[in-house]
């Protein structure tokens, strides 16, 4: 469980096989003598496995099927990823609930520069559209957001200078694909509704 407080905007420093489809390398600020094997870190939104370590970084598998429904099969080395460790019991809860489980992938429509902040219009797939509503949460790249407006086919968001230069969205453009996961809440609704018809 994950609240969506970005807290390392970590490297990619390789990209190889693994035992699953691909092995990834990650350099990173965290003290890592304080995260075991097996422990989970979410990346960009992913909740991911520790296999490796040393001082300074670790390791993370991906299956075909993760590579397939997230942006995990775009990684390159060198590349920036948004980082945070799990929830523990008695943390403050800064964003919202977010399991690290990945929905689908989202496209970056637009951005444009508003009052220092940046407005970017997101794309989701047209599964996830229905899950998404003005002023509730949702989660992209394992950023907690709140979202301003929607419409058919997209939602705005807006992002201010602190968040765009502690994670990845400083650098996203027109045409950027992100990890999109719904609040857990809109997902239980529509499946209570689900039952009601």
């Amino acid at each position: 469980m994950f609240t969506g407080i970005v807290t390392d905007l970590a490297t990619i420093t390789d990209v190889s096989a693994g035992k699953a489809a691909k092995r990834f390398k990650v350099k990173t600020a965290y003290t890592m003598s304080d995260v075991p094997i097996g422990a989970s870190i979410a990346c960009n939104g992913c909740c991911m496995t520790v296999v490796e370590k040393g001082a300074d970084w670790f390791t993370v598998d991906a299956s075909q099927e993760t590579l397939a429904k997230t942006t995990l099969g775009d990684w390159k080395t060198g590349g920036r990823i948004n980082l945070e460790r799990p929830l523990k019991i008695g943390d403050e809860l800064g964003g919202h609930m977010v399991l690290g489980h990945v929905d689908a992938v989202a496209t970056v429509r637009s951005v444009r520069d508003e009052a220092g902040s940046k407005r970017f219009t997101i794309v989701p797939t047209r599964e996830l559209a229905r899950f998404v509503a003005a002023k509730g949460s949702v989660c992209l790249d394992g950023v907690s957001l709140t979202v301003n407006e929607v419409d058919q086919e997209s939602f705005g968001i807006n992002v201010i200078p602190h968040t765009l230069a502690v994670t990845t969205f400083g650098a996203l453009t027109e045409g950027s694909r992100v990890n999109m996961e719904i609040d857990s809440l809109a997902r239980y609704v529509a499946r209570l509704n689900e039952f009601k018809a």
